[in-house]
């Protein structure tokens, strides 16, 4: 018998503290080895969090809404009901809970690519066959009164969402579950209103005069990764590209799904194909070449921060799953609902604001990477054409900003020039 230690996890190789959103269950609440006991906000998502013991939830030290460092308790698990005051005593002393004497082998923290893992406690990882479901899955299940067993996920690598549990409790009744010895009928759920849906930002807190706003925890990951870069060395260079052929491609395949971010993404990869010490990054050993061509686009968080889902392979993929994978990223971003691997693995990184007018800026070096790419709106402009007219050109500028430790002004130079080469005279080749 014994008294265990649930600890704030790293999420993230970022991570340094974590906020609780919500405790999955109560204090006196029995746990399984490997059950959802808390759902943590890292720098970057909401993660399930899982318990590395068996027994019962004794109390709760860090409540929903607070932070912990990364490694602190947050909570006692007491392997019997008899321990449970014990716990708390505990807690109330600030005393250090024992541990049993053989401690549990460690899983690595590593999820495989084909297998997305849900962070848990003490590293161990999602395993095939447990129910996965996400945390407003579980509360909405509670408060309808639904079997979550009876449902077959439709969410990433089938993963119960919020919408299953609403779709079954709105059918009026849900499968029976397997008849039991007892003749009892299954009690008829009665549905209450359901709260808002699961993709819903967090509401962004209203600035008052005079007040201070605490940083949101995406906003102090902002914080860190910006004051990170400033030590790295970097260079700029701007170029202009016309873009009437990529315009008009984009209005031909626009209604099959397709998103100007996609095509961008998409002509920046195939063009890294032919600059792979564009896609590298800075590493003290020496420069790091990496195998694969994954391009992070800057998203804003409605509720403050700034996160960069990725499409990996993006060179490689097709124009069409390509735009479909980036619409799930960003539903996912904004319901803080990303797997570690989609948004850690970039290797060259994209910043749009042309939606919002901006002829040019200057993006800020992500830690990590050797260049990111600003992309500005595109206007008509009058420009000099190659008879010796005039006439009007839809152009936007682009400015690459490089890690000046690996990466030369000349080499940014080319990789732009045959970027632009690339949207100019052969945009059509995207859909290839």
């Amino acid at each position: 018998m014994s008294i265990h230690e649930v600890f704030m996890p790293a999420l993230s190789s970022t991570m340094t503290e974590g906020k609780i959103v919500s405790w999955v269950k109560s204090p006196g609440d029995k746990v399984e080895k490997g059950e959802t006991v808390v759902v943590v906000e890292s720098d970057k998502a909401d993660m399930d969090v899982e318990t590395f013991y068996e027994g019962f939830l004794a109390h709760i030290i860090v409540e929903a809404g607070e932070t912990a460092p990364v490694g602190s308790a947050i909570a006692f698990i007491a392997e019997t009901e008899a321990e449970i005051e014990q716990a708390k005593s505990l807690a109330n002393s600030g005393g250090v809970a024992a541990t049993t004497t053989s401690s549990p082998e460690p899983i690595p923290a590593t999820a495989t690519a084909a297998t997305p893992a849900l962070a848990s406690q003490n590293g161990s990882n999602h395993k095939e066959g447990r129910l996965v479901a996400s945390p407003r899955a579980r509360k909405l299940a509670k408060e309808l009164k639904v079997d979550l067993t009876t449902l077959q996920g439709t969410g990433p690598h089938g993963r119960i969402v919020a919408e299953d549990v609403e779709a079954l409790s709105n059918k009026g009744k849900q499968p029976a579950p397997a008849p039991a010895a007892s003749p009892a009928p299954v009690p008829t759920s009665t549905p209450v209103a359901p709260p808002a849906p699961a993709a819903s930002p967090a509401p962004v807190v209203a600035a008052v005069p005079g007040q201070i706003v605490p940083l949101t925890t995406f906003q102090n990951a902002v914080v860190r990764n910006m004051v990170a870069t400033i030590s790295v060395p970097v260079f700029r260079v701007g170029y202009t590209i016309t873009t009437d052929g990529l315009d008009k491609l984009y209005k031909q395949i626009k209604s099959k799904g397709v998103t100007m971010t996609a095509l961008l993404a998409k002509a920046v990869a195939v063009t890294l194909q032919k600059h792979p010490l564009l896609n590298a990054s800075y590493s003290e050993q020496g420069i790091v070449y990496h195998s694969d061509i994954n391009i992070s686009v800057a998203v804003a968080m409605d509720d403050g921060g700034l996160i960069t889902p990725v499409l990996q392979n993006a060179d490689a993929v097709d124009i069409y799953s390509l735009s479909r994978t980036w619409k799930s990223l960003v539903e996912r971003a904004r319901a803080k609902q990303l797997q570690p691997q989609e948004y850690n693995s970039g290797t060259f990184t994209l910043s749009n604001l042309g939606m919002f007018g901006v002829d040019k800026f200057d993006a800020i070096l992500p830690p990590g990477q050797g260049s990111i790419l600003a992309i500005g709106a595109s206007r008509p402009q009058v420009v000099a054409t190659a008879d010796g007219l005039f006439g009007v050109r839809q152009q936007m500028q682009v400015n690459i900003t490089s890690d000046h430790r690996i990466i030369y002004g000349a080499h940014a130079a080319a990789f732009l020039q045959d970027l632009a080469k690339l949207i100019e005279t052969n945009p059509q080749s995207l859909t290839m």
